[in-house]
């Protein structure tokens, strides 16, 4: 249920990624790519559009990084931070800005989180037992805990999980525990935290999700249905770490935010970094009831920012709550899982070295196959096929046949079109409504439907040429040829325009061959976008055949 219908002002979130390895495809299809085409087509329809991420750069996966690096925590953010940044953006990606939470900005907004919470009386505080290494004389998060698995056997086992048989744990059911740092046995020691008083918010949260937000996607909406089934518990906000955001209170030494709490807060202070940058104010894009606050995230990271992230937002006071968050499943890598662990992924650093030039393969392939309703799966062999046969073969062909005909028949300069036959009304008609139905996918989040939409386009246009065969015609009906040589112009500028939000670099190089310049989305639907006379350049290919070579090489990594 919508605050308003037709908001103008966006703000859009993808998920922080972690500083502790680079971007991979699961990233990519799951959350960059999806929330970039939503930002792209809101822009091209003249909203205003801030669309926010950067690096979570705290937590204990960044300490073990580091640790088995044998460098410091910021040496390791700052490497992956700065990889990332430059490949997402390499990618395409469009981020109005792309921070990170070790920032000042950022450390200061999410103490001051902590502090309204704290002060209005709302966190819970509470002593418990915590595991504690003598030897290294610091309380141990669950990833520094190890032990055997009490359901498989497994003795290399995490505090919180077992790799091998999959199992979620906890540290004290572990068999034999055992520090990660020293190897010494844990003791059980009593710590001090502040928890957020989820069970208090359950009633709210069934209200505001289950009935105002049964329009989320089903995987969306179902996970936070059980969770909320089964009842919620307070969480806590702090743990005993150095690496964070301190604890802003003076009996909290030693003691950091939580990363599940202090990321989120990331999207506000980079809201407020990008507003120093840009002389801009940031309390609009959080605070103004008419803004929409879309999420992107992936599936395991529904319950953050529907659950938990919406209650912060609720205890404090004053800040908008996100309209939707549509999750997508994970991408699987040849029918397994990707694991960083295993170095088992297609990583985005190496596909744009691999691959010169060749950004919109990877953003059509991932946007084409993207998991949004259930696990997905990459393989070398589909991302070959679906270049050649669709991008080169579909795509590719129809404009370079377009082009080409145009520079045979009238040395480039752009015919007139003359009296219509039914197939010419027919495909003016299909494009004259393709804007506002791709435009209506994309609207609905359902991106691999508006991408298909897209490229129904260029099968339309191939078959198109095929019906009305120009290249029979140009002897005897100069004039008919006229009309489909425009016609097909028409449809590669509709091609270009309403495929900038999926494929912007093979759209600009389009917009370059066809003169275009600063078109949007309301463009769409003319027949005029090209104007006859108008003397176009020598076209050049869009896309290239990859080989199997190139295939091999890749599977052989």
């Amino acid at each position: 249920m919508s605050q308003q219908a037709n908001p103008n002002r966006y703000t859009i979130t993808a998920a922080l990624p972690y500083a502790n390895g680079p971007i991979h495809i699961g990233h990519l299809a799951g959350v960059y790519i999806p929330a970039d085409i939503y930002a792209r087509y809101l822009r091209s329809k003249k909203k205003e559009v801030i669309f926010i991420s950067g690096s979570d750069e705290h937590g204990v996966p960044i300490t073990i990084r580091a640790q088995q690096e044998g460098i410091t925590p910021q040496q390791i953010v700052d490497k992956y931070h700065h990889l990332n940044k430059q490949n997402l953006q390499d990618l395409g990606i469009s981020f109005d800005i792309f921070s990170r939470t070790s920032s000042e900005v950022h450390h200061q907004t999410a103490s001051d989180f902590f502090t309204t919470l704290y002060n209005k009386g709302i966190l819970i505080a509470k002593e418990t037992e915590q595991y504690y290494d003598p030897a290294s004389h610091q309380f141990l998060a669950d990833r520094y805990i190890r032990g055997t698995c009490p359901k498989c056997g497994y003795t290399d086992a995490y505090g919180d999980q077992c790799e091998v048989c999959g199992t979620t744990l906890s540290p004290e059911e572990l068999i034999d525990p055992r520090s990660a740092l020293s190897g010494e046995t844990p003791i059980l020691k009593a710590t001090k935290h502040w928890y957020l008083p989820l069970d208090k918010y359950e009633n709210w949260l069934k209200h505001w999700i289950l009935e105002t937000h049964t329009d989320w996607k089903s995987n969306v909406y179902g996970q936070c249905k059980s969770w909320l089934e089964q009842g919620l518990q307070p969480r806590a906000v702090t743990r005993d770490l150095d690496w964070g955001v301190p604890v802003p209170l003076p009996e909290a030494y030693h003691k950091v935010l939580y990363v599940w709490f202090d990321a989120p807060i990331g999207y506000i202070s980079a809201t407020k970094e990008w507003a120093i940058e840009n002389n801009q104010n940031w309390e609009p894009f959080w605070k103004d009831s008419t803004t929409k606050l879309v999420h992107f995230v992936g599936k395991d990271n529904i319950v953050f920012h529907c659950i938990i992230f919406p209650v912060m937002l609720q205890a404090h006071e004053g800040y908008i709550l996100p309209e939707q968050v549509p999750a997508n499943e994970f991408m699987n890598l040849a029918g397994g899982k990707i694991s960083t662990s295993r170095n088992h992924a297609v990583w985005l650093h190496e596909y744009l070295e691999n691959f010169k030039g060749q950004q919109d393969v990877l953003r059509y392939v991932l946007c084409v196959n993207a998991p949004e309703a259930k696990d997905s799966d990459f393989t070398w062999q589909d991302f070959q096929a679906k270049n050649n046969n669709e991008l080169v073969a579909t795509l590719g062909n129809f404009v370079n046949r377009t082009l080409v005909l145009i520079q045979k028949y009238y040395a480039g300069i752009v015919p007139e079109m003359t009296s219509l036959i039914h197939t010419d009304q027919a495909i003016i008609i299909q494009m004259q409504e393709a804007a506002d139905s791709i435009g209506q996918s994309i609207e609905k989040y359902r991106f691999k439907e508006a991408i298909q939409k897209w490229m129904d386009l260029a099968r339309a246009g191939n078959k198109y040429l095929a019906d009305t065969a120009p290249w029979h015609l140009i002897k005897t009906m100069p004039e008919q040829v006229q009309t489909i040589l425009n016609i097909s112009l028409q449809l590669t500028a509709h091609i270009a325009i309403l495929g900038a939000p999926f494929l912007p670099f093979t759209s600009q190089k389009l917009s370059q061959m066809l003169l275009l310049d600063n078109l949007d989305w309301d463009n769409a639907g003319s027949m005029e976008i090209i104007k006859p006379g108008t003397l176009l350049p020598a076209p050049t290919l869009l896309f290239e055949r990859i080989e199997n070579e190139k295939i091999v090489q890749e599977q052989s990594h």
